[in-house]
């Protein structure tokens, strides 16, 4: 049902359509060990390392 048309500020109304509401992209940093790219507090998914150790055991290239 509709809302009437005094019941919604013109303030209300335009704040419900602007676009400060969208999120914002990822930030992304490079692996300080491989220099891959990955988000932030996150093991990389390259080399296995987090915070100066390894903490994923990857998979060597079976080639």
């Amino acid at each position: 049902m509709a809302v009437p048309k005094r019941k919604v500020s013109k303030a209300r109304r335009d704040k419900r359509r602007s676009n400060v509401w969208k999120l914002e992209a990822p930030s992304i940093v490079a692996c300080p060990n491989c220099g891959a790219y990955h988000l932030p507090h996150r093991a990389c998914k390259a080399c296995g390392m987090y915070n100066g150790r390894q903490v994923l055991k990857l998979e060597e290239d079976k080639k």
